[in-house]
This record gives structure tokens, C-alpha cells and sequence, in this order.
């Protein structure tokens, strides 16, 4: 699929995704004999992969280190992994504190219920 068939498949702007490729987030993009971008349903799920990545506030430049990992190839698995484990510990702290003030809301929110009512 060309580009604009892939940014309204991805939700991402035809700029954006030559900036991912342009930063090496996005290698190895085929190309047909116009040289015009073809990217491929294996691509569709690596970009998934990293707007989930993004949406859980992993940066940028933290995705990159593990794009470039990923295109070393399987022997830096375990490194990849580690990348994740941290994100994923990370998340959680941030979620436990997203909780924590969604408690303090309820309670705020409560308290004006028993001083309305």
C-alpha cells in the first residue's frame, strides 16, 4: 500500500511516517520501481507496535534503541526484552499513581455530594 493508504490505515500523517523513516524507526520500507514508498501489513503491525509504545510514554529516542535492536536481529532478544521489563515497571508506576489521584478526586467528589445534598 502506498503511503497515504498507510496513514489513513495507521492513523499517522504521511509526514510523520517519513520522519520514522527518516529517523530509523522504519527501515528496510520497500520501494516500487517509481521509488515510491510500498509498505507491507508486517509494517502496519511494527507501527502499531510503536504508537502503543508511544501512547504508554516510552520516548522516542528509547524506541529507537529498541527499532535498532530489533533490526539486529534475534540475538538481542534479551536486550529487547530488558527495554520492555523497564517500560513495563515504569507504566505500572504510573498507573498506581493515576489511581492514587483518581481516589483523591472520588473522595473530593464525594465530599461535595454530602455538603450539596
Amino acid at each position: 500500500m502506498n503511503i497515504k493508504q498507510f496513514s489513513i490505515l495507521t492513523n499517522i500523517s504521511p509526514h510523520t511516517l517519513r520522519y520514522y523513516e527518516k529517523m530509523g524507526l522504519l527501515k528496510q520500507i520497500e520501494r516500487n520501481t517509481s521509488g515510491h514508498r510500498n509498505f507491507t501489513q508486517k509494517d502496519v503491525v511494527w507501527v502499531e507496535f510503536i504508537k502503543r509504545l508511544k501512547e504508554t510514554g516510552m520516548p522516542l529516542k528509547q524506541i529507537l534503541k529498541y527499532a535498532d535492536l530489533r533490526n539486529i536481529g534475534l540475538s538481542t532478544s534479551e536486550l529487547r526484552m530488558q527495554i520492555l521489563e523497564k517500560h513495563a515497571v515504569l507504566l505500572e508506576e504510573k498507573i498506581a499513581e493515576e489511581q492514587s489521584h483518581l481516589q483523591m478526586l472520588r473522595q473530593k467528589i464525594q465530599y461535595y455530594r454530602t455538603i450539596i445534598d
